[in-house]
């Protein structure tokens, strides 16, 4: 795919929460209470932070937590490195739902990003903690709770998205550098038909967390880059370009009025102590008006 040699410059991001997490991952706005949720990895924590007053809450997640999802009743879905559990965020009761990840004999994998799909489906994928390529799969929670591999053979799944119609899903396993479409069959969770549409320079950063815009457009932070990109999927051309004063930029979401700002999280994790000396910003949550909408979040139906 062709990529736009100068993609336009947006307003500069501002930073809305020193948090200075370890591994700040999972953003999104809960359409239920108009926060914004999002995770520190290695930090095991959840974060829930409302912009509009300054109310930052920090539940212990008590493992390493990937990503974070509405669920109904005012609950959420945690994707953890000891499997999928629902959180009751004012009682801070947890409950295992399932755990595919033997302890035993997958030690090192872990949950890592995920999303809900427009049927109410939690989708979650997993990582290696080694770096072991191809060792990773991608998961379907269904609403009646069971489980189902997606894809196999994965690396380091992340970025899920679909689009308004219902019949495209994409997805991004970071060290391809490339967002791939499948056609999605919203009455079954059905993905078939591979193909890619976006392929992101290794020069420019790995694909990181994804979202959508009301417009069909996917924003993507890239670890290593040191910013947030839009690319058009019909095309795979990168419309904008957001610089972000930390290297690994790792996840976005649109919330606030009117879904209209673009929330960004950071991480300080695997940076040297001159890059942290450079980049002290690292680590904390960034805001922007990009001029586009987003769409709201889809809740687990389950």
């Amino acid at each position: 795919m062709a990529v736009s040699s100068s993609p336009e410059q947006l307003p500069s991001v501002r930073v809305v929460l020193a948090a200075q997490a370890q591994l700040g991952e999972g953003a999104i706005w809960n359409p239920q209470d108009e926060k914004l949720y999002w995770v520190d990895i290695e930090g095991r924590i959840l974060h829930i932070f409302d912009p509009a007053t300054g109310q930052h809450r920090q539940l212990p997640t008590g493992s390493r937590v990937g990503t974070v999802v509405p669920a109904r009743g005012g609950e959420v879905l945690l994707a953890q490195q000891n499997g999928l559990h629902r959180l009751n965020v004012l009682t801070g009761e947890s409950t295992l739902l399932v755990n595919p990840l033997n302890p035993l004999t997958q030690p090192s994998l872990r949950f890592n990003d995920g999303k809900c799909d427009p049927a109410g489906r939690f989708w979650a994928g997993t990582l290696d903690m080694d770096g072991q390529p191809h060792r990773a799969a991608l998961y379907r929670l269904d609403t009646d709770g069971t489980l189902h591999t997606m894809l196999t053979e994965v690396s380091i799944s992340n970025g899920l998205a679909w689009t308004s119609d219902r019949r495209t899903m994409y997805y991004t396993d970071t060290p391809t550098h490339v967002v791939q479409a499948f056609d999605y069959d919203d009455a079954t969770g059905h993905i078939s038909s591979p193909r890619p549409v976006i392929r992101i320079p290794e020069t420019d950063g790995a694909p990181d967390g994804m979202t959508i815009d009301a417009e069909g457009n996917l924003w993507i932070a890239l670890w290593g880059g040191a910013r947030v990109v839009c690319y058009d999927p019909t095309t795979g051309q990168q419309q904008h370009s957001i610089p972000v004063p930390a290297p690994h930029t790792t996840s976005c979401a649109f919330g606030g009025p009117g879904l209209r700002t673009l929330f960004i999280t950071s991480a300080r994790q695997d940076l040297s102590k001159e890059q942290l000396e450079e980049f002290p910003l690292s680590g904390n949550v960034f805001a922007v008006e990009p001029g586009v909408a987003g769409v709201p979040a889809n809740t687990y139906l389950g």
